[in-house]
């Protein structure tokens, strides 16, 4: 009898690891598609539900089976009599890390890598209360933003700059030959494209135990740091430009700049660093008012003679405490080569985990070489 009982309960366990393993490959094949569709995690969840509802009576069937045998046998069911069942635990454990991480973007194991894990992230993961981490006060300008950007299509190449045009047309008389005009003339820029790259790997128990999206939290992270990375490409060509000095706290030196030695078809710009700024920012004209003018709107910049004024931090530009700005037609002075632009994906790498890498590849060249100039700004000195 109790024979006969056991081998029925074996038969509708092994029924229910077939479905299993059915249920399984179906979900495996949904999740593997790139282009999976909000119908088909849809239909991964339900599949994932039943893949649960099918192992918990296997864990019923599996509690009955010992205690049949044990009546049968009249001895105690073994301890560890419930390998398989670990056994199958474990792996529906790891189909559950591989599916939720799935659905949710969140990172799978790392396991040997030195990467984000809980003890990291402790401040986000709550024991009584939840905690969401407000970010830095920090300036986060995009110079981005004021250069001349293209798409590149290749990992090098030349861009043309057209020059202005400084020549004349003559005078001509009635029905008189046309002169020949004045060719445009071009300077080729070279370029060449560099990758910048990174992965950062977040531990599952993180995940589990932060209050917060932490995986958000990252990607936002990262996408603050391609702004450094770009930013600073952007300001080494600057750097690169004409040096000029300025001096004193009068106005005149940056006047001089502005007004004769840059052509007058350029669209002006200052990019200062925070100590260039405090200069600018103390400079008075003959009735002691103030030429530094402040940002009457959110969306507007503020202005010096009316020229926008960019603020950046002084290590951009160069060190801590050291006034440099650059003065010049940004636009028309950086040209900067956009082959890929900020990718952040899920990879798998040589250890047993995934990676949330980012890659940027781009390149950032001096283009019109007249178009600016970089400024130091020295205090006059104070003799006796």
């Amino acid at each position: 009898m109790f024979k006969e009982k056991i081998n029925e309960l074996l038969a509708k366990k092994n029924d229910k690891r077939s479905l299993i393993d059915n249920k399984t490959k179906e979900m495996r094949q949904l999740l593997s598609n790139e282009e999976a569709t909000d119908e088909d995690l849809k239909k991964a969840k339900d599949l994932r539900s039943e893949i649960d509802e099918a192992n918990d009576e296997i864990r019923s069937l599996e509690d009955t089976i010992a205690t049949y045998k044990k009546a049968a046998e009249g001895t105690p069911a073994p301890e560890g009599g419930h390998n398989k069942e670990k056994h199958n635990s474990e792996t529906v454990d790891e189909e559950k890390r591989t599916f939720n991480a799935f659905l949710h973007q969140e990172t799978r194991d790392a396991d040997g890598v030195t990467g984000i894990t809980s003890p990291d992230v402790a401040p986000t993961i709550p024991e009584s209360i939840l905690y969401n981490p407000e970010n830095e006060v920090k300036s986060v300008t995009n110079l981005l933003n004021l250069v001349t950007q293209f798409q590149a299509t290749t990992a090098s190449g030349k861009y043309p700059i057209l020059k202005r045009a400084t020549d004349r047309m003559n005078s001509v008389d009635e029905l008189k030959k046309n002169p020949d005009l004045a060719k445009p003339q071009f300077e080729e820029v070279d370029w060449k494209v560099n990758t910048y790259r990174g992965a950062i790997p977040l531990s599952q128990e993180s995940i589990d135990d932060s209050a917060i999206d932490l995986t958000s939290l990252v990607a936002r992270n990262i996408n603050e740091q391609k702004i450094n990375t770009t930013n600073f490409a952007i300001a080494s060509v600057l750097k690169s430009f004409t040096a000029k000095a300025v001096s004193g706290e009068s106005v005149d030196d940056i006047k001089h700049i502005l007004n004769v030695d840059l052509d007058p078809a350029y669209n002006k710009v200052i990019v200062a660093s925070q100590s260039f700024y405090q200069y600018l920012d103390t400079l008075k004209d003959k009735n002691g008012q103030y030429l530094l003018h402040e940002a009457i709107t959110d969306v507007s910049p503020r202005t010096l003679l009316g020229v926008p004024v960019t603020v950046v931090e002084d290590e951009l530009l160069g060190a801590a405490g050291e006034a440099h700005a650059f003065i010049g037609d940004l636009a028309r002075a950086v040209l900067y080569a956009n082959r890929k632009d900020i990718q952040v994906r899920w990879v798998d790498d040589n250890v047993y985990g995934q990676y949330l890498q980012a890659v940027i590849r781009f390149d950032t060249k001096a283009a019109d070489k007249q178009a600016g100039y970089f400024v130091t700004y020295t205090p006059a000195s104070t003799g006796n």
